[in-house]
């Protein structure tokens, strides 16, 4: 196939020169190139601020490198990851190559989006996409599919300041689901997902794909542990939901795994038992209950898949922090202690 573009990242094109060099689309954010083996997403988040949602851009890299989101395909109602979102979570499986471009200005002398080449991209492995609140184009709040892209392997994407995440236009919260499952994984290519690195403290080699795998199980014990507690307190009667909650100035969102309407009572849980996991989820309770009204009265609560050490108890009691834990007979802790005197 000739092309006249050449994908050299911070180079720039316009969707009508890119499908007529590779036979795409040029009218939604996601547009297959089946014959070129390709995927071009196109990123705007200007579109998105119009309705009130700045989840497109540049976040804080992890310990995996850069990271890119994006919101995917449907302008109303849920988004599903079918047909064009589809097509980015299957990319890899079926060879296909993923670009992402952002809009940037307009072509002189003319009204076309002028749109410059950030990369070639994967999705994330651990966790291909989020899920997020959001209002669609006809203002009904709905579940937006929110993609995490990384540069492919061996590849150096150009990034600009402006490519990073909008902080939000004001405060507020929505209500949510308590649980959102951590989607299937992407299966990748060997050749694309082996990328390698040096641990410090003992200089061999150690594949991130194995600290992916491990994530990735950590996440669905998380997943299953919430769960499994949300069908214990709505057996018990009780009332269940979360927030999803936008600070303005902030990009992102902050969301806590779970809100049990019936005590008042947050939940943060970790899908292993370690110190470390318990200091960083009294942390998170205590950002998170700044936001959720009622606050004063609202009582926080660690949930554990197993019991933790008396020293972590001793921590928890002296942050006011409750604890319920998982055992094969049940949830130790629960139901919370009354506060009435």
């Amino acid at each position: 196939m000739t092309t006249t573009f050449d994908l050299s990242p911070g180079s720039f094109t316009t969707r009508e020169e890119m499908a007529a060099d590779y036979g795409c689309g040029t009218a939604q954010g996601i547009e297959p190139a089946d014959a070129a083996g390709k995927v071009f997403v196109y990123s705007d988040p200007a579109a998105g601020e119009k309705f009130g949602y700045t989840f497109d851009g540049r976040t804080d890299d992890d310990e995996f490198g850069a990271l890119y989101l994006y919101t995917g395909a449907g302008a109303n109602g849920d988004q599903k990851p079918t047909n064009r979102n589809g097509s980015l979570l299957t990319a890899e499986a079926k060879g296909r190559e993923i670009h992402l471009f952002v809009a940037d200005g307009k072509v002189p002398g003319g009204g076309a989006k002028r749109q410059r080449y950030i990369g070639q991209m994967i999705v994330d492995a651990v966790k291909p996409y989020e899920v997020h609140r959001g209002p669609g184009q006809d203002g009904v709040m709905r579940n937006a599919l929110v993609f995490r892209l990384r540069p492919a392997p061996r590849t150096t994407p150009k990034w600009m300041a402006s490519d990073w995440q909008q902080p939000a236009l004001k405060s507020g919260y929505e209500i949510t689901a308590p649980v959102v499952k951590v989607p299937a994984p992407v299966v990748l290519p060997k050749q694309s997902g082996a990328r390698v690195k040096k641990t410090e403290q003992h200089g061999v080699k150690k594949s991130v794909v194995d600290v992916e795998a491990a994530q990735r199980t950590i996440l669905y014990r998380e997943a299953e542990l919430v769960e499994a507690f949300v069908a214990h307190l709505t057996a018990a009667g009780h009332a269940t939901h979360s927030f999803e909650i936008t600070i303005k100035g902030e990009p992102g969102t902050l969301t806590p795994d779970l809100y049990d309407a019936t005590d008042h009572a947050l939940y943060e849980a970790k899908g292993i038992t370690t110190r470390a996991n318990v200091r960083m989820a009294i942390g998170q309770l205590a950002d998170y209950r700044r936001h959720i009204p009622g606050r004063k009265e609202l009582r926080v609560v660690v949930l554990l898949p197993s019991e933790p050490t008396e020293d972590v108890k001793d921590l928890l009691g002296e942050e006011y922090v409750e604890l319920v834990y998982r055992t094969a007979n049940g949830f130790v802790g629960w139901p919370l202690v009354s506060t009435e005197a």
